[in-house]
């Protein structure tokens, strides 16, 4: 979401009204002259953060992906999202590797392809008529991006974005939930000319999306409608459910940023940003039971309030992740530009089951 941060007492709000509990039509709800609150959540610290992004004194930093190192969890990297600017590569101490000057970019991700390449994208929002993807590569030993293209991701507004799979021909594919409710699946080609995408909106919900997932297991798509909650659609035929409403329980507008932790064929957890009252909502996989709630307390990091993008990956990330990294977007590090915050998931996890 697009907001600016403000104080009312000792009380975070935002310039948007908070809005009611959508329909499970996902109709937009009503406005709220006072903020709301969901069911209580239990407090997580931090372990790390990031340097604030360079754009000061703007809702600037938005979305990470996580890229781990396999050889040695310790060194690896996080990429972030400065949407007025460009991307970051981070290491695991918050350090800034580089900075890609790349424009206006809003959530990104990334994927291993078979021969080796890390490829990122980031759904750019630089032409509000023609949506379009930055593809650029990581280079994980001096943790640096070089762009490659941006190739088109549909008519409208880039917004979110998140990978799918790679195909048996190396194309992969990518969602781009557009602005207007749409979502674009963009099949992302590399051959001996170079880059191309081919694009078709294989589903919509009634109002904004922003945050995906994407689950190779059960090849669905998970996508957050801002005000309404969360879809499952299944990427082969298109079909969703809205498997989670805004009920401003477990779960308050706006919805923004989504993340997997797989178990088995079809288990684990998913977790989305609560933007609406600075909390993060885990659900059970598959039959996305609400199993508890979170937040990012004080520590010696600081807090996260008002999070946009998050992402999640399991495995051994060094001693103080290890079974698992959560990064999540603060979007009130004041008196600093905003950054992203680093919290184990064992840490998240335990903090859950302890307050079910």
């Amino acid at each position: 979401m697009d907001h600016e941060v403000w104080r009312a007492g000792d009380v975070l709000m935002t310039s948007n009204f908070k809005l009611l509990s959508a329909t499970a039509l996902g109709m937009v709800a009503a406005c709220a002259t006072v903020p709301i609150y969901g069911d209580p959540a239990v407090s997580v610290s931090a372990t790390a953060q990031t340097e604030p992004v360079g754009t000061a004194n703007e809702d600037a930093a938005d979305d990470p992906a996580i890229w781990r190192n396999k050889s040695d969890p310790a060194a690896s990297l996080i990429v972030a999202t400065d949407k007025k600017a460009g991307l970051y590569v981070y290491d695991l101490e918050g350090n800034v590797r580089s900075f890609l000057r790349a424009g206006l970019l809003n959530n990104v991700d990334l994927i291993t392809l078979d021969d080796g390449m890390v490829l990122v994208a980031a759904s750019d929002r630089g032409d509000p008529v023609n949506a379009k993807i930055l593809l650029a590569s990581l280079d994980t030993t001096t943790g640096t991006l070089s762009e490659i293209t941006r190739v088109d991701a549909g008519q409208g507004e880039a917004y979110g974005f998140c990978m799918g799979e790679t195909l048996e021909d190396g194309s992969v594919t990518m969602y781009s939930p557009i602005k207007d409710g749409r979502i674009a699946l963009n099949i992302v080609k590399r051959d001996a000319d170079g880059w191309s995408s081919e694009t078709n909106t294989f589903a919509s919900v009634p109002t904004q999306p922003e945050g995906c997932v994407f689950d190779p297991r059960t090849r669905s798509l998970y996508v957050g409608e801002e005000v309404a909650g969360i879809w499952r659609f299944d990427v082969d035929t298109g079909e969703g459910d809205l498997v989670a409403a805004v009920d401003n329980k477990t779960l308050v507008a706006d919805v923004e940023g989504l993340a997997l932790a797989p178990e088995g064929k079809d288990g684990g957890y998913l977790v989305a940003s609560s933007q609406g009252d600075n909390a993060y909502a885990v659900y059970a996989l598959p039959d996305m039971k609400a199993v508890g709630r979170f937040r990012i307390g004080e520590s010696a990091v600081g807090s996260a309030e008002e999070t946009d993008g998050i992402e999640l990956a399991l495995g051994d990330f060094g001693p103080a992740y290890p079974n698992g990294l959560f990064v999540a977007q603060d979007g009130d590090n004041r008196p600093e530009a905003q950054n992203f915050k680093m919290v184990s998931w064992q840490s998240i996890l335990e903090a859950v089951k302890r307050g079910e």
